[in-house]
């Protein structure tokens, strides 16, 4: 298990109600991207903490990176083989400006596509998240040449394991880890639920899901407060209170939301803390 440098974030934090200070911020963060898509002029938030830090969207489909892996795959939906290989590379890649010049179809040429991205400067989005090499076969590949010919080489074998899994995501997730022998698995996570959003019948988007680094403080906060065993209950206990804190949101929450919101939550109230400054991939430089 790696160490989380995010461990004492929230430490000596004092908040009077976390679940309403979850929803404040879900709340604030939705309405600053309603702001930007009906072209208000920036600031779109009073809060300074908006102005400056960079967050994601509160609904993952809104966000660049997934509107561009949700477009690069669709119409895959009939075919699971096809999907996971599309769906696998995508989140290899995960840059919209990569994936926008491509077609699933690209990726039945693969000696030509690996030459291409390799002749392209950062072909795949080196800041969101960690991508490390896969280990198959004892022959270790790195990202690009998983993205690209290992994918293509085992995504029956994926897409079999992903059916073994009984729609649990946690489950998916552990079993290909077992193929790819990954000491970060989330890029692994990420594609199982990119699988639940075009396949609910294969991964449940209800399935509860491992607790990222990122996450942890936050949700540890609210279990607390809730008085509840495990991060699993308290994404339980978040959704059902989705009603009574933001009963107007565009669509109810899954406990991927939750886990997702609460890295987000972790990272707005580390600035409300004094742990985290407005820096490098943290601030927020908006092109328009």
């Amino acid at each position: 298990m790696p160490e989380n440098p995010y461990a004492d974030a929230l430490v000596g934090l004092k908040l009077d109600d976390p679940v309403l200070a979850f929803f404040n911020f879900c709340r604030e963060r939705e309405q600053i991207r309603k702001n930007r898509k009906n072209g208000f002029l920036k600031p779109w938030s009073k809060d300074p903490i908006f102005q400056s830090g960079r967050f994601l969207n509160v609904f993952r489909e809104d966000d660049r990176g997934s509107k561009s892996i949700i477009k690069f795959c669709s119409g895959l939906e009939d075919d699971l083989t096809q999907l996971v290989h599309a769906v696998f590379f995508s989140r290899w890649c995960n840059k919209q400006e990569t994936l926008d010049k491509l077609t699933y179809q690209d990726l039945s040429k693969i000696e030509k596509l690996n030459a291409r991205l390799l002749a392209e400067n950062n072909w795949c989005n080196l800041t969101a998240y960690p991508v490390e090499a896969v280990v198959w076969n004892n022959v270790k590949s790195n990202r690009l040449n998983t993205a690209t010919f290992l994918f293509d080489k085992i995504k029956v074998r994926i897409k079999d394991t992903l059916l073994e899994s009984k729609r649990n995501a946690t489950v998916a997730t552990n079993k290909i880890n077992k193929l790819l022998k990954m000491e970060n698995d989330f890029p692994i996570f990420m594609a199982v639920i990119d699988i639940a959003w075009f396949r609910p019948d294969i991964i449940s988007p209800k399935s509860h899901v491992p607790t990222g680094i990122g996450a942890i403080a936050y949700l540890d906060i609210l279990q607390n407060h809730l008085q509840l065993n495990n991060h699993d209950e308290t994404c339980d206990k978040m959704i059902l209170l989705q009603q009574e804190y933001w009963p107007e949101a565009k669509r109810k929450f899954h406990p991927i939301d939750i886990e997702y919101l609460s890295c987000e939550c972790r990272k707005y109230y580390s600035y409300v803390n004094g742990t985290k400054k407005f820096e490098g991939k943290n601030l927020f430089t908006p092109k328009d």
